[in-house]
């Protein structure tokens, strides 16, 4: 049985709108799944590792979350090109383009069939109920929902419609939107059991269902039983999909209506405009030179043979030439060279009859300020006929675009300046790629083409997380997943306006090599501030960095080989130790004098430190302080014993002579402590102090200890050894790597640091002392002192 001993929640946002009951800024929360860890037998877990658990979940909630956020991205920006592409075709076919041309409505959100209800006409697209069935809906609605706009429901049934068990198993879900009182549109969908496919355990038809349990299948067709008449909800950004439609739509057809009620309000009055005789023709005709005087845009026109013979008070404003100048000159004197061949075309079709729109040229200017620049105009071109329907001659009604033509030039200067840098096949720029405020891939440079292999339309119009970067079956492959959430972090810094400094990044080119460089992100922005994409430059390492990282890669397999062959040495050394460790517990179980059994303990105490040591594999952690220590009770001659005949070999080859200067009372105290580093930490010192002290010099150790009182039945104890060797003493270089501050440790100097590191874990320190001839190392450290029971 397993007993779970901890349970993680994994939440993501639900999505990007606000509930009315929640605090400013919050957004509304899910439970999507759990983490849930498991024991096979009861055991207490400490904190630090179920808050670990409870970081790693709440990690990988971040992670789902911004994956399906961008999911959704992706989603919305479908729906938003196909809102964009149905809005253009209601500009030239409102409303029906929606229903008769691709795409149409049924691909701005899924369901299984949409139909438009306009001026008494149903058009129906998909599986939709009848006519009859979509006026009976239509008729409820009106009178059951006659306040709102709209209604979407997954169940017709469960919203009160009588006829929804008339539809059957077709139609269950609806959203309806109101255009205008008598037009509306409609999407459907079937029931959600159509969506839903098994995909559990296999049919076993000897299995049936009993009290205590359902049987899997029966379990399925019940849930089929409750989502009969329920169809998949509608989420909240097809509603606001559907509701932008709405919104669309019901501006379009209101201009449609204003369109044609001026159309017949222009037509009416041209109907009573009946001219009867020349005094009505002529005050018509005066009325009309007088609204082209006044007329606050350029007008003029030119009689058969190009010559200006009208020239309205706006145009002689904006080109500085007087009306009694410009009349009867020839037009195409008052142009500009450059623009003579276009206005003559225009002329000669004109006086065929063709009248040409939005013809742009620039017309010369006589300004008194002494600035003669052009102006330009935008002209329609109107043919004027006599009572035969013969040209007499033509009229130009022009808008002045001097300004945004001002502003077009400068900004196609700036774009061709952007566009050089960008498209510069110039070694010294730099690889740049970038993206717009979608994630969308839209610049990709030729640095970028050489650097990874891939051509700039192969990665435009993709998604640069993901698809021009990712982990898998991408152009560029990342090595793992850190540096793809590396990457999104990047981007989104850059996009919510954060400083962000260049980051290290790497990626596989396409033909397998891996790129390492640095990463700058900088965001793009329009003229309103507002951000329009991301623009991601790439440095490459020069060729004396390519050749460090080379070195240093030498280095790190050099540095694995050691680890593989440190990781041989200590399993194979645990072998002939297991074999002492059988022997002496062989030679325990037989009969031995004091001395012997003195010699054996030593020998066993040397043996649980060997063990002790190899089991070190993480140095880091003792040299940061973070390494538990194992505490019990010991005698404090044991350790001292072990840890001298670890030298005496090497004192007796080298003629030096070990004086252990200890009270007999204070090598028969019971302290409580880890032994075996205080056994190791002794007998590292003591093997230095012998290394340098001259053959047939002397060694001494010599210790004591202080008590202090913690309350009544706690006593602290204060530990101190004094290794004195005689000779020059330990050179500084050892001693600077002991305490930390030197160049690249040797072998002692990491032995002595992790000695001291493991004296500090016990509260002490150590310390060198130079005299006259002899030198000292001076070792505290603090012991709780276990009290003697007395008859």
């Amino acid at each position: 049985m397993r007993l779970p001993s901890k349970t993680c929640s994994v939440v993501v946002n639900e999505g990007e709108e606000e509930e009315s009951n929640s605090a400013p800024g919050q957004k509304r929360k899910r439970l999507w799944g759990l983490v849930v860890c498991h024991n096979t037998t009861p055991r207490f877990v400490p904190f630090p590792l179920r808050y670990a658990c409870e970081f790693l979940a709440q990690v990988f909630a971040i992670h789902v979350n911004k994956v399906l956020e961008l999911d959704n991205q992706i989603l919305e920006k479908k729906i938003l090109r196909t809102q964009t592409l149905l809005c253009d075709m209601l500009m030239r076919n409102a409303p029906l383009g929606i229903v008769s041309q691709s795409p149409n409505i049924m691909d701005l959100v899924k369901c299984d069939g949409a139909g438009l209800l306009y001026k008494n006409e149903i058009y129906k697209l998909g599986l939709t109920p009848t006519d009859f069935q979509l006026r009976d809906i239509l008729s409820w609605l009106n009178e059951y929902h006659m306040d709102s706009t709209g209604l979407s429901t997954d169940s017709l049934f469960d919203a009160g419609f009588p006829g929804a068990l008339a539809l059957g198993d077709a139609i269950c879900g609806m959203a309806a939107v109101k255009i205008t009182e008598h037009d509306w549109l409609f999407w459907f969908r079937l029931h959600a059991a159509a969506e839903i496919r098994w995909g559990g355990a296999k049919h076993d038809l000897g299995e049936k269902d009993d009290g205590r349990k359902m049987h899997p299948r029966s379990s399925f067709k019940a849930f089929l039983e409750v989502v009969k008449t329920r169809s998949l909800p509608w989420n909240d950004y097809e509603m606001d999909a559907i509701h932008s439609l709405q919104l669309i739509l019901r501006n379009a057809i209101k201009e449609t209506e204003a369109t044609d009620s001026r159309t017949q309000i222009i037509h009416a009055g041209l109907n009573d405009l009946r001219i009867d005789g020349m005094q009505e023709l002529d005050a018509v005709t005066t009325e009309i030179v007088r609204l082209i005087e006044t007329a606050t845009v350029p007008i003029l026109a030119v009689d058969v043979d190009g010559q200006v013979n009208g020239w309205n008070t706006k145009i002689a404003e904006l080109t500085g030439l007087p009306v009694e100048e410009a009349i009867g000159r020839h037009f195409l004197t008052l142009v500009e060279d450059s623009s003579a061949d276009t206005v003559g075309r225009m002329l000669e079709l004109a006086l065929q009859g063709k009248e040409e729109r939005n013809v742009q040229f620039e017309i010369k200017t006589q300004r008194s300020m002494g600035d003669s620049s052009p102006i330009s105009l935008v002209v329609n071109a109107c043919v004027s006929r006599d009572v035969r329907q013969n040209v007499v001659g033509i009229c130009f009604i022009a808008q002045d675009i001097t300004e945004q033509k001002i502003i077009m030039d400068k900004f196609t200067r700036i774009e061709g300046d952007y566009r050089a840098i960008l498209q510069n096949p110039n070694p010294l720029i730099p690889p740049i790629f970038g993206t717009d405020e979608f994630g969308w891939c839209s610049e990709w440079n030729s640095a970028m083409t050489k650097l990874t292999g891939w051509r700039r339309e192969s990665v435009i119009n993709k998604m640069l997380l993901g698809e021009v970067f990712g982990t898998h079956n991408a152009c560029c492959g990342l090595k793992n997943q850190e540096v793809y959430v590396n990457l999104g972090i990047a981007l989104n810094n850059a996009v919510t306006g954060q400083e962000s400094e260049k980051i290290p990044f790497g990626f596989f080119a396409r033909s397998g090599k891996y790129v390492e460089c640095l990463l700058c992100v900088s965001r793009k922005l329009d003229g309103e501030g507002a951000v329009t994409g991301v623009f991601c430059f790439l440095q490459l390492a020069s060729p004396e960095l390519q050749q460090a990282l080379h070195i240093q890669h030498l280095f790190e397999q050099t540095a694995q080989k050691r680890l593989k062959i440190l990781a041989y040495i200590r399993r194979e050394i645990r072998n002939p130790l297991s074999g002492i460790i059988f022997s002496r517990k062989m030679m325990e179980e037989t009969d031995l004098v004091g001395e012997q059994k003195i010699l054996l303990r030593t020998s066993a105490q040397c043996q649980h430190q060997l063990n002790k040591i190899l089991d070190d594999t993480d140095l880091d952690s003792i040299i940061d302080g973070y390494l538990d220590l194992d505490m019990m009770e010991f005698e404090l001659q044991d350790v001292l014993a072990a840890s001298i005949s670890q030298v005496m070999m090497k004192s007796n080859g080298k003629g030096i002579t070990v004086v252990d200067n200890l009270a007999q009372n204070l090598l028969s105290e019971t302290l409580y402590g880890d032994s075996l580093r205080l056994q190791q930490v002794l007998a590292d010192f003591l093997l230095v102090s012998v290394n340098f002290t001259p053959s047939g010099g002397q060694l001494g150790v010599v210790a004591s200890l202080t008590k202090d009182s913690l309350g009544q039945s706690v006593q602290l104890g204060h530990l101190e050894f004094r290794i004195t060797h005689t000779g020059g003493g330990v050179p500084e270089a050892l001693l600077s790597q002991m305490f930390g501050t030197g160049a690249e440790a040797s072998e002692e100097g990491i032995s002595l640091l992790i000695s001291r590191k493991l004296v500090r874990l016990m509260n002490g320190d150590v310390q060198y002392l130079r005299e006259a001839g002899r030198s000292t190392f001076i070792i505290s450290v603090e012991l709780a002192v276990v009290e003697k029971n007395r008859a």
